[in-house]
């Protein structure tokens, strides 16, 4: 058992399944997936650390509770698509590739994009994950709709166009707000969207 192996039992033990997450899929992926190879090398000795991290370009990687969080919320089946708004270091987008048949992913930060795709496949070797560098505000509508959609970046408000791309029954998760923020879950029912506000939260602004 590798050194970070031991840490990521730890940390899903800790700050994780302590505060109610227990999505064994979830727990799982939290517990595989290798958060230090998502960080910067000057951030990797805090790697698991109970909080966001900054990643560059002025975004960081969400607290490893936030992520659980969030995914959980999402109720994700093996066949669920995803659509997540905000590839970032590429660390949420492994936790929910792991959890789901098939994610796209947009980043607007191309660079950072870029980065991401090549540690996720090349390194990682994650084979049902699609990439696009473009503002996601657009969503991705030839390849809707959607099970699930996921927001890591958090709008003043939902952008609604995006629910156009939401199934049936399907399932949305953003942080929204401007100076405070909260979770909140849309969910698609009989074509109408039925919203629960959760816990507040601090993210990067969506652009």
């Amino acid at each position: 058992m590798d050194h970070y192996k031991l840490i990521r039992e730890d940390m899903a033990a800790r700050q994780i399944s302590a505060r109610g997450i227990d999505n064994q899929k979830v727990l799982n992926a939290m517990k595989s997936v290798p958060r230090e190879k998502f960080v910067p090398p000057e951030e990797l000795s805090r790697s698991y650390y109970d909080g966001p991290l900054p990643i560059g370009y002025n975004q960081t990687i969400s607290q490893p509770y936030v992520v659980a969080y969030m995914t959980e919320l999402l109720a994700l089946s093996d066949s669920c698509k995803v659509l997540e708004m905000g590839t970032g270091s590429g660390y949420q987008t492994a936790v929910l590739a792991q959890t789901a048949e098939w994610v796209y992913t947009i980043e607007v930060i191309k660079a950072l994009g870029l980065k991401a795709e090549k540690l996720l496949t090349d390194e990682l070797g994650y084979k049902n994950i699609s990439f696009k560098f473009a503002n996601g505000r657009e969503g991705w509508p030839e390849f809707a709709p959607f099970d699930r959609i996921l927001l890591t970046a958090a709008p003043i408000t939902f952008p609604v166009n995006l629910f156009d791309q939401l199934a049936e029954g399907g399932i949305a998760v953003a942080p929204v707000g401007d100076y405070y923020q909260q979770i909140i879950k849309y969910t698609k029912i009989h074509g109408k969207i039925q919203s629960e506000k959760l816990i507040g939260v601090a993210f990067v602004p969506f652009v």
